[in-house]
């Protein structure tokens, strides 16, 4: 591990002769640890570590609070953070449609800023100058949380040893054993990188950049291998009011334990598992194993309740929107401005996606088989191949025809002359 400095590239970077207090981002693993230990031995200042409960599962808050104290910190804060990120970070996601590249519901892209924005605010409460994290200088993250603090603080600076002193992960694991940093689960390599919260869990690294092989069965730590669900399908009911899931199976739940209750009827049924090749915010293109049961449910429910109560016009626009909003929150863009206008009109598009819908779970699938809407724009009588009546009359459809069709018709007959179409029309005349 380097001891001498990288130079500053950017302005928010901290000078390492003028750190004074620390406010570390702490996880208790091992790149956390060490850090927690190499900053107060290199730069001989307090250090007061942030931790955020975002609804990671197993999680012993108590010994992780106490590692940081043991290890030197002059104070361990906790922050339960799950009812403000389902609330302010998963909600807008759910009413947004997004998924980045497709499949990936941004579960860790919507948690780091709002790990930022709360580490701000503790900073500023501790008397801290210095935010420190363990952000690569190859991942996406580093982008997030650096430029949420840079916007929403610009007088505070950052380290980030991962990134600024080279510190590989058979450096971190020889320095813990050096100076006896206790690792949870051993000193021993963990087989992948591994992120999780309450809306989802990540693996990557290792085997996982086989790109020819399947994921090892290790990946899976939360969702059942589809061929071992159930054997039964299980119908689930899940309710909206203007966007928000209410309620599963008619009782109506508070949004934490309704995903929490989604993510274990999803998991049951192998619901969720994302196997995607993804292009990093830096360049890179990397593969993730994403299991993410109850996104799996609640989104394409959102999805196809908008298309029954909002009409053509509006579905198709909105889904243009949904794209460039899963891209600003990837890129850890959360504060820039049309990330806000886009938020204004996902709220409004949502006014009245209030219903219920019936979602088969079944080995792995999680498709909607029934919905209902007092908002609904579908008339069976209409939709039927009986009598018209009301508002639709089938005479009037050869002259619809006639005029939906008119410029293609013509541009047709134009692109067409001399090609015998024209000959043929005279010959009939």
């Amino acid at each position: 591990m380097s001891e001498a400095p990288r130079a500053r590239i950017a302005g928010y970077q901290a000078d390492p002769e003028r750190i004074g207090r620390v406010l570390l981002l702490y996880s208790g693993g091992l790149d956390t640890s060490v850090m927690l230990h190499w900053i107060q031995r290199r730069y001989g200042v307090e250090i007061i570590t942030l931790t955020v409960d975002l609804g990671q599962p197993g999680e012993d808050w108590k010994a992780v609070l106490g590692k940081a104290r043991v290890l030197g910190a002059v104070d361990a804060i906790r922050i339960d953070a799950r009812e403000e990120f389902a609330r302010d970070y998963v909600l807008p996601a759910i009413r947004a449609n997004a998924l980045y590249g497709g499949g990936y519901p941004l579960f860790t892209a919507l948690a780091r800023p709002l790990i930022a924005k709360l580490a701000v605010e503790q900073a500023r409460r501790t008397g801290c100058d210095t935010i420190a994290h363990g952000c690569t200088g190859k991942g996406n993250d580093q982008v997030r949380i650096d430029g949420t603090i840079a916007t929403l603080d610009p007088g505070l600076k950052v380290i980030a040893p991962v990134r600024e002193w080279e510190m590989g992960r058979d450096e971190e694991i020889a320095y813990a054993r050096e100076h006896r940093i206790p690792v949870r689960g051993g000193s021993e390599r963990p087989p992948y990188s591994i992120d999780d919260n309450l809306w989802g869990r990540s693996s990557e690294g290792r085997s996982i950049e086989d790109l020819e092989q399947p994921p090892p069965e290790d990946v899976f730590n939360l969702v059942t291998r589809p061929e071992q669900a159930p054997d039964e399908p299980e119908l689930l009911r899940v309710g909206f009011e203007r966007g928000c899931p209410v309620s599963l199976d008619g009782e109506r739940l508070e949004l934490v334990e309704l995903i929490e209750r989604a993510t274990e009827l999803g998991a049951r049924h192998g619901v969720g598992i994302v196997d995607q090749l993804e292009d990093r915010i830096v360049g890179l293109k990397v593969r993730d194993i994403y299991e993410v049961p109850a996104a799996a449910i609640l989104m394409p429910a959102h999805r196809d309740l908008e298309r029954l109560v909002s009409t053509s016009h509006q579905n198709g626009f909105k889904r243009m929107l949904e794209d460039k909003w899963a891209y600003l929150c990837y890129a850890g863009l959360w504060h820039e401005p049309l990330h806000a206008d886009l938020d204004a009109y996902m709220d409004s598009a949502n006014a009245h996606v209030t219903g219920e819908l019936t979602v088969k779970l079944y080995k792995g699938s999680a498709s909607v088989v029934a919905r209902s809407s007092p908002y609904a724009l579908y008339d069976s009588a209409l939709a039927g191949f009986g009598e018209s009546g009301g508002e639709v009359s089938q005479q009037a459809g050869p002259g619809f025809i006639e005029l939906f069709t008119l410029q293609s018709r013509l541009a047709h007959r134009v692109r067409h002359r001399g090609d015998g179409v024209d000959d043929r029309r005279e010959e009939r005349r």
